[in-house]
């Protein structure tokens, strides 16, 4: 998992170009919570923006069009915000993703995450969604247990997934520094 370094290159994929992300229009319950997530990996957030646009369009949300679009950004960096780094797909990661999803679950842990600005790990993607539903409906025994967690994490494979950093604060937007987008064809 690359750390978050100065003059990094970070992606996101959407429907749409994003300039200035706003806060507000980020979507609740996603792995790390609400907050503005991107990718050092510039195919996976190709295949967000496909994913995404795909998901508008079926929504509709958004006119039929052929692309997603991928907005590039560099991480100025900044010493005034907290930033908090799973550094592996492990349990810890692995509450923290269930807390974020379903607010009645490991709430200490969501709680100790509303410290940091930028929370950093592997993304928990739709090919990774149907395990973590399997978690949460009780499959592999009672959730927050060591079997269910073990089983879950061993079936996520999680030396393949990718990273994502979720920026959740103004102060944290503000170490971003829009670069430029491209149309991706779905």
């Amino acid at each position: 998992m690359p750390e978050l370094k100065k003059q990094m290159h970070l992606y996101h994929g959407s429907f749409c170009e994003v300039q200035r992300p706003d806060l507000s229009k980020c979507a609740h319950y996603k792995d790390f919570g609400q907050g503005f997530y991107l990718t050092s990996s510039k195919e996976q957030a190709q295949s967000f923006a496909k994913i995404s646009t795909s998901k508008a369009i079926g929504r509709n949300l958004i006119p039929p069009k052929k692309y997603g679009v991928v907005s590039t950004y560099t991480f100025v960096g900044s010493t005034d915000i907290a930033i908090f780094d799973y550094a592996a797909a492990d349990v810890n990661w692995l509450h923290c993703v269930v807390g974020h999803r379903r607010n009645r679950y490991f709430l200490d842990v969501v709680e100790a995450m509303k410290a940091y600005d930028v929370i950093s790990g592997k993304i928990a993607n739709d090919a990774t969604n149907i395990t973590i539903t399997a978690y949460l409906d009780g499959l592999y025994g009672e959730i927050g247990s060591v079997t269910a967690d073990t089983i879950c994490i061993s079936l996520l494979l999680p030396e393949r997934l990718q990273d994502q950093y979720c920026f959740r604060t103004e102060n944290a937007l503000k170490t971003l520094k829009f670069e430029r987008s491209e149309q991706i064809w779905l």
